[in-house]
């Protein structure tokens, strides 16, 4: 139970920080109205929210290349 109401509070936190930056906009369109006799109306909502396009290019890279070689019978004199 707790940890639900930490996803929770994460998630309003993450929606609270997208509408302070502007990432999320969101704006009521049509009012609610209680039901009279009959009827009523439920409120709707417009969601305007950012975009991400990601995309993927092909490169060629030089890569250096490495040679190691295995000490011989013979070792070279430490200076």
């Amino acid at each position: 139970m707790r940890a639900l109401l930490v996803l929770l509070g994460i998630a309003a936190l993450v929606i609270l920080a997208g509408m302070a930056t502007g990432f999320i906009s969101i704006d009521q369109t049509r009012t609610a109205q209680l039901p009279r006799i009959e009827g009523g109306q439920a409120p709707e909502f417009k969601a305007d929210v950012g975009r991400i396009d990601v995309g993927t290019e092909t490169k060629t890279v030089e890569v250096p290349s490495i040679q190691v070689q295995k000490p011989g019978a013979t070792p070279t004199p430490a200076q």
